[in-house]
């Protein structure tokens, strides 16, 4: 990402990096594409605001706040860019997704950057979690293929 100034004071032009893979790139991707399931460990942990903005996802969190009556559980909400609808995640939550069609757009608003020192997953077919992905899986990448399963 780059910020540039612009000769209003506080106004910037942000120039967003194109991630690719074979999966899609960053913002779309293609039908039964899975990313996740991700978050960041404190301090610098991150609340989220996804919103679907072309096609439709599947979108699923996991609770990790060990303290919390909702320890290990998730939920799974579907977006799309007809209904309009967003979802909020605080921090301490896992976050993956799956798109439901092709040319599918994610648009994500992070309360925190990006710390690769940071950052963590859990296997988004992990049978602990007990997730029902609506299609079979057609592309996830080997990074998150790499996050470990749960421990009893």
């Amino acid at each position: 990402m780059r910020i540039i100034e612009t000769k209003l004071p506080g106004v910037y032009v942000i120039e967003l990096e194109r991630l690719e893979d074979s999966r899609g790139f960053f913002a779309r991707s293609f039908c039964g594409t899975v990313r996740g399931m991700h978050f960041q460990r404190p301090p610098a942990s991150e609340t989220k605001l996804v919103r679907c903005t072309r096609g439709t996802i599947y979108d699923v969190v996991v609770d990790l706040r060990e303290d919390s009556a909702t320890f290990r559980r998730h939920l799974a909400v579907t977006l799309s860019a007809e209904e309009r609808n967003a979802l909020y995640i605080p921090e301490r939550f896992a976050h993956g997704f799956q798109t439901l069609e092709d040319d599918t757009e994610v648009f994500y608003q992070m309360g925190n950057y990006y710390s690769p020192g940071a950052a963590a997953g859990l296997r988004f077919d992990d049978p602990k979690l007990g997730i029902e992905w609506p299609l079979p899986a057609s592309s996830i990448s080997e990074k998150d293929l790499a996050w470990p399963l749960l421990q009893s």
